[in-house]
């Protein structure tokens, strides 16, 4: 797979927010992972400093897979 066939569909200011997304995707059978430069989870300050954590997934899943991310949660 190419680097061009991957979109960020969504990014946040920490890794268990990001870990929850994933998991809603992977909920969904929407392959997902998480890209941020962490320093190997040693130094999570780098990421908030850049880009943060992003929720990655294949370009043909973005729309599906932002439509999951976007639709609020419904109380338990």
């Amino acid at each position: 797979m190419a680097d061009d066939d991957l979109v960020v569909v969504a990014t946040f200011g920490d890794r268990a927010a990001a870990d929850i997304a994933a998991s809603a995707l992977d909920a969904a059978e929407i392959d997902a992972m998480i890209r941020a430069d962490d320093g190997g989870a040693m130094r999570p300050a780098l990421a908030w400093a850049g880009v943060g954590f992003q929720v990655i997934v294949r370009r043909e899943d973005a729309d599906a897979a932002r439509q999951i991310l976007e639709t609020p949660a419904r109380p338990v």
